[in-house]
């Protein structure tokens, strides 16, 4: 074992490589990049010979690092350990999660993920609502859509402006918060900080939430954070987003918005949103928009994001007053 302690993860590479032999060892180099098998290769040359006890320990370590990564993909990691405490004992077995999580690098809350956001809702509506925030935060962007719907009115601005203002948490701050839904169902555990939450994380969350859900907390926040909501507002629907409106609600935009803007904001827009535009204009408009653009010669690219901006806060007026439907997801709108 101490010989073993002393090899590097390459080495215990090459002495795999060679265990398994050519025929294996020329499957196993398929997939790998060119740079690993030149340095595998090299270890492999550089071999002096391996006693049978350092192979068999080798090969042991894999096959125990293998069985680990499959009880992780079977159940996560709270299993996996449990598991492998049973076969090898604790000590051990804290020894090989150690190691797999550190490589493979595990995203807190893996586990709840996976699970129903009504049933994820009933686990946490009792909790603070920053560590409803920090759970909030790492879940699929639907998902946290549907877990913040449902939370109580009251409840939920504060939770979505705690996760646009969430920075980094740290391991210990990620394992209370574990501990405490480990009792509920099953979680995840990870010794790095990790990074979630922020603008673009509750941006992503309100484009899924309902309209009624997108209001109650924007409202909110623009009594408490006015700075904050703007923000975020600014975020959710983006210039290039003017794809998901239907013909008649860009026609109605393109009726009230000054074409010089239009012309000014396709000036970085892609082909797509181009396209969209001109489609939605008489031949005659689209030509002379075309020109527009094309005689303009160069902008600066702020006066082009500020143009693109002028548009977007006229659709969300728009949309604000009923005059036209953004299609937001999972919200099933039937338009008639």
């Amino acid at each position: 074992m101490h010989n073993r302690e002393k090899l590097s993860g390459r080495k215990k590479a090459a002495i795999l490589i060679m265990s398994l032999g050519p025929e294996l060892a020329g499957q196993i180099f398929k997939h790998l990049s060119d740079e690993d098998i030149e340095q595998l290769t090299l270890e492999i040359a550089n071999l002096n010979k391996v006693s049978p006890e350092i192979k068999d320990e080798v090969l042991n370590e894999f096959h125990q690092m293998a069985l680990a990564q499959n009880y992780i993909s079977r159940g996560g990691i709270v299993y996996a350990r449990e598991l492998l405490e049973k076969a090898l004992g604790p000590q051990k077995a804290v020894a090989i999660i150690n190691r797999l999580t550190a490589s493979l690098q595990v995203r807190p809350f893996d586990a709840i993920r996976k699970a129903d956001p009504s049933q994820l809702l009933n686990f946490i509506q009792g909790e603070h609502p920053q560590t409803i925030a920090l759970i909030i935060a790492y879940l699929k962007p639907n998902q946290a859509a549907a877990v913040l719907s449902g939370l109580k009115p009251e409840l939920q601005a504060d939770v979505a402006k705690r996760v646009a203002t969430m920075d980094r948490t740290s391991p210990e701050v990620i394992k209370e918060v574990e501990r405490i839904l480990e009792k509920k169902m099953s979680t995840l555990v990870v010794n790095e900080y990790a990074s979630a939450g922020g603008i673009e994380s509750i941006v992503n969350i309100l484009n899924l939430v309902d309209r009624g859900t997108e209001k109650t907390i924007m409202d909110e926040l623009d009594e408490t954070d006015p700075e904050l909501a703007e923000e975020i507002r600014k975020r959710m629907f983006v210039f290039e987003d003017i794809v998901l409106l239907d013909s008649r609600a860009i026609q109605h935009v393109l009726r009230i918005v000054d074409m010089k803007d239009v012309a000014l904001a396709l000036k970085t827009a892609s082909e797509e949103v181009k396209n969209v535009i001109f489609s939605n204009l008489s031949k005659r408009a689209a030509q002379m928009l075309k020109e527009d653009i094309e005689f303009m010669g160069p902008v600066r690219l702020r006066e082009v994001e500020e143009a693109q901006q002028r548009i977007v806060n006229e659709i969300r007026r728009l949309e604000e007053a009923g005059e036209i439907v953004i299609a937001r997801g999972g919200e099933g709108d039937i338009v008639v």
